[in-house]
């Protein structure tokens, strides 16, 4: 039962009567809403009823290189039961997926030619039914594949190059007309510079062709190299529905996760979001010896610093799982992995990102905008709203209803509260590791900035702030959702 609450100063909330959804039941019916297409205000991802779409990727690159079925239905499921709704995955695979077979013995390609994709006849018995396999079942348990044709290093990489312009609209159209009616997002690039004119002409070639065998069906945007964003290279381009960043593996807001807000601030407008941020038990840049690996602390940070600079989602990634890496098999590690990807799938951080996911959609989806304004600078700005590790971020609706900050650390912080509408203000403490919210006072909206400092003082038990208008009743944050269709 849905409820209209509209006041005198035409203040709409409309609640959904139902609990927060149980991660263990896969959104099954998300198809029936639509395709995907980019929100009319240019912001972010929707379906075509309307209804928006929060982009909560997973990153399982090597997942149709390396993975049997019966490997692939234990993570697919895992994924599915923790709320992921994109995983991310390779076809060309950068482990030597090119020339090392998959488990069934199957190669994707013919004489590593990408015009002659292998495909026998018969199902079953190629390296592309497989990859036809995990799609369905993605789809079957309600998530998309994040479809990445190839890798970079095959057209960019001189020891590996095996694309031309030709050969790349060839192989798009390929994939496009045979995923056609899959439900797949298409990434091109693959951790990448595009650095000469060969690049913008492999790349567009197989942008072009998957249009072709797909009709238009499917989102395009592009996977980028560390630290940089598609729309560097391919912002005007018309066929990037969406921007994709990869602030990397620093747990640092400054020198990377502050780019994804002037990504947001470009012209003209596209939604933006970081298809790969520091990866769960990563080393921290890259260097274990000297800064050890990263946790589920660092992972939270980067997905709130994203989504309140303006992100339409967020991937979350796990360094063993993104290789695909087993210790009982023959494969070499990549950058000291520190469990198995079996291991890796309950790590905390993984858990902890359907809060995320649930909060957004607790409040006015496709009105979000990003305000630094929101937090006051200290006295010492590198303090409130900080820098590094420590940095405050703010987002909230464009009439002001609510307002949200991310807190990383139990630092008293000031608000200013002339952006907030509303003559009384609920306000909420929202636990980003449980999702768990607490009210916590109810007060007039009378002063122009008002003092908050987060229930933990730890420097690790990040929290955001919540502030509502009262009048339009919302429900406990990320508990139960809006009925985004009309919002």
């Amino acid at each position: 039962m849905i409820l209209r609450i509209l006041s005198n100063f035409l203040l709409l909330a409309v609640l959904f009567s139902c609990s927060t959804v149980n991660p263990k039941q896969p959104e099954q019916d998300v198809f029936s809403r639509g395709k995907l297409e980019v929100s009319e205000n240019k912001r972010f991802l929707q379906h075509e009823d309307g209804t928006p779409f929060f982009y909560l990727g997973d990153t399982a690159w090597e997942l149709f290189h390396r993975l049997n079925r019966e490997e692939v239905n234990k993570y697919l499921e895992d994924r599915a039961e923790k709320g992921f709704n994109v995983i991310q995955a390779v076809a060309l695979a950068e482990l030597d997926g090119h020339t090392v077979p998959n488990p069934y013995g199957h190669l994707p390609l013919n004489d590593l030619d990408p015009a002659q994709p292998a495909v026998k006849e018969d199902p079953d018995n190629d390296y592309w039914d497989h990859v036809d396999y995990i799609v369905d079942r993605a789809n079957d348990l309600g998530m998309y594949i994040g479809f990445l044709p190839t890798w970079g290093r095959y057209w960019h990489d001189e020891k590996f190059l095996i694309f031309t312009p030709e050969n790349a609209r060839i192989y798009g159209e390929f994939l496009g007309r045979r995923y056609k009616d899959k439900n797949v997002i298409w990434i091109l690039g693959g951790d990448r510079f595009v650095t000469s004119d060969l690049h913008y002409e492999i790349t567009r070639a197989m942008a072009e062709g998957i249009k072709a065998g797909d009709d238009g069906t499917h989102l395009l945007s592009f996977h980028p190299r560390g630290g940089r964003g598609s729309a560097e290279s391919f912002h005007n381009d018309a066929w990037l529905d969406f921007n994709m960043r990869q602030n990397g593996h620093t747990p640092d807001y400054t020198s990377k996760y502050s780019k994804t807000l002037n990504d947001y601030n470009r012209e003209p407008i596209k939604p933006v979001f970081d298809g790969e941020p520091l990866y769960e038990d990563h080393p921290i840049h890259f260097d274990a010896a000297n800064q050890g690996h990263s946790i589920a602390a660092d992972v939270r940070r980067t997905l709130y610093w994203n989504l309140f600079d303006g992100a339409f989602g967020h991937t979350y990634g796990h360094h063993s799982i993104w290789q695909m890496y087993d210790p009982e098999k023959e494969r070499r590690p990549i950058n000291n992995p520190l469990m198995s990807w079996k291991d890796a799938l309950d790590q905390p951080g993984a858990s902890q990102m359907i809060y995320g996911k649930r909060l957004m959609e607790s409040r006015p989806f496709l009105t979000r905008i990003p305000d630094p304004s929101i937090i006051v600078k200290g006295e010492i700005p590198t303090s409130v709203p900080g820098e590094g590790r420590y940095r405050f971020v703010a987002t909230r609706d464009t009439d002001g209803t609510y307002v949200m900050i991310y807190c990383p650390v139990g630092r008293a912080f000031t608000v200013n509260m002339k952006v907030i509408k509303g003559i009384k203000i609920k306000a909420w403490w929202y636990n980003p590791r449980n999702g768990e919210a607490t009210l916590f006072d109810t007060f007039e909206n009378v002063q122009d900035k008002r003092t908050f400092i987060s229930p933990d003082k730890g420097e690790l038990t990040d929290w955001i702030l919540v502030l509502d208008d009262a009048a339009f009743n919302y429900p406990v944050p990320g508990k139960n959702n809006l009925d985004k269709r009309l919002l």
